[in-house]
């Protein structure tokens, strides 16, 4: 395997950015039943973000870049938004990689806490998240779905203090 270093974004980096961008949003579409559309134009707003404090790339030698993370200030604390692995370096430590330089960022900067919010249906994220760390659940957000019968609300669900939500 030839290795992958994590480093900070540059401008010759977008195209890379904005494919990896497309990826992520649209994996998401595809878990909610929504249409692929996004090309990537996500990515040009969030380089815009007043509060975005870092963003790093993995460069797979062979590859160029494979992976992306953000840091988004919040106070004292961070939120890694987003965090994203083309599909065909997926499983290979790649996320780790840019998770743990992320927090070593955090780290550096005397920040208190980092969070992140994997989509709820993304079971495959949310376990390589709690492997990577993060294991303390500090929001929830519930949605009242105003669309779906009855018979369509029967998904995979989530038991939180005992009761029952969808996902």
């Amino acid at each position: 395997m030839s290795p992958v270093t994590v480093r900070s974004y540059r401008p010759s980096d977008h195209a890379a950015g904005r494919r990896l961008w497309s990826e992520l949003t649209n994996q998401h579409n595809r878990m909610y039943g929504v249409p692929e559309q996004d090309g990537g134009e996500g990515f040009e707003e969030y380089l815009t973000r007043l509060d975005l404090g870092g963003l790093w790339v993995a460069d797979h030698a062979d590859d160029g870049v494979i992976g992306l993370v953000g840091l988004v200030i919040r106070g004292r604390g961070g939120v890694v938004e987003p965090v994203v692995v083309t599909i065909s370096h997926r499983h290979k430590g790649v996320g780790r990689k840019l998770l743990r330089h992320v927090a070593n960022e955090a780290r550096r900067r005397n920040m208190t806490s980092l969070t992140i919010s994997p989509e709820s249906r993304n079971v495959e994220a949310i376990r390589s998240l709690h492997a990577a760390g993060y294991d303390v659940v500090s929001s929830i957000e519930l949605t009242l779905d105003l669309k779906s019968s009855a018979a369509e609300r029967e998904h995979d669900s989530l038991e939180l203090h005992e009761l029952q939500f969808r996902s």
